[in-house]
């Protein structure tokens, strides 16, 4: 992906080059903006990065979460994502579709997968679920709207790209641990991002949380995040999160390239709210700049589990 958000078309050759050397600046914050479904509220709806986990629900949900990033900047990433899963009980397995749009400046992806998951008993309260899924990718990148006079932004993009993955994930109901890989591509995109095709490689992740009692009326939901893709830096992001009553919940989270958020979300039988605001920790964090992450999630659960609320 590309800075040029704040591009002026009457400047688009000066202001061109200045952001192309500032990317190369600030390249190591940007690249941890480039990982696929990169959004601070994963430990409340891990579907995404592991269909497996709708699993864990026994109930049928439709979930929503919008995320803008680097509140501020005209033009900067925008994601809007959902999710909706249905159980299917008689064979302990779920169903669900997951469709993603990221829009950074004039570069724009669409994705939809659908999955299908099944969990295996191991013991009496132990289960291994698998899951699968497949989809497509499409990028778009309006390079002429930059300066159509210009032969170097003359060439518009245009890509759809097959898409395939998988997770695996080991849970009971306290507890689950989790490895999946959503983002397998089939081929590459080529040379057309500027930002070295992150959106079109591979992405790998690890996640693990669990849920105590810390008194009468509270519980602590710890979580951890690995996300991974060639060429892009490690991302660890810790999460905890302490229910009150099982209704509302206030937490953190921290990633290792100095970013933290606060967390708020409110969980009923039937529907779930949440709110995070993210910012750097770091001076150096896009040279200097501590621009807010806005990212409000909404879900909603329908069927016969929805007698039990989900916290994990």
């Amino acid at each position: 992906m590309k800075l040029s958000h704040i591009i002026n078309r009457k400047y688009t050759g000066v202001l061109a080059i200045m952001m192309t050397l500032f990317a190369l600046g600030a390249s190591k914050q940007v690249q941890g903006q480039t990982q696929q479904f990169s959004f601070t509220q994963y430990m409340d709806n891990l579907t995404p990065l592991n269909p497996a986990y709708s699993l864990l629900d026994q109930a049928g949900s439709i979930n929503t979460m919008a995320r803008k990033q680097w509140v501020g900047i005209d033009g900067a990433p925008t994601t809007f994502l959902l999710n909706a899963n249905i159980p299917v009980a008689s064979i302990s397995g779920a169903a669900g579709v997951i469709v993603m749009n990221d829009q950074f400046a004039i570069e724009r992806q669409t994705e939809a997968n659908v999955y299908f998951a099944k969990a295996i008993q191991l013991g009496q309260n132990n289960y291994l679920g698998v899951s699968l899924n497949a989809g497509i990718r499409n990028y778009r990148a309006n390079y002429s709207s930059l300066d159509s006079s210009d032969p170097t932004f003359a060439n518009d993009v245009r890509e759809t790209k097959p898409n395939i993955g998988f997770g695996v994930i080991y849970f009971s109901d306290w507890y689950y641990i989790g490895v999946s890989v959503p983002e397998l591509t089939i081929t590459s995109l080529g040379t057309a991002s500027v930002q070295n095709n992150n959106n079109f490689k591979n992405h790998y992740y690890f996640t693990g949380a669990f849920i105590t009692d810390a008194g009468e009326d509270f519980k602590v939901k710890p979580s951890i995040l690995f996300s991974y893709a060639k060429g892009v830096p490690l991302i660890t992001d810790f999460s905890g999160i302490m229910y009150i009553k099982e209704t509302l919940g206030i937490g953190a989270s921290y990633r290792l390239n100095e970013e933290m958020a606060g967390i708020l979300t409110l969980n009923l039988d039937k529907f779930h709210i949440g709110y995070s605001y993210q910012f750097g920790t770091s001076s150096s964090n896009l040279g200097g700049f501590n621009m807010a992450t806005h990212e409000v999630s909404l879900g909603y659960r329908f069927g016969k589990g929805i007698g039990k609320r989900k916290l994990l």
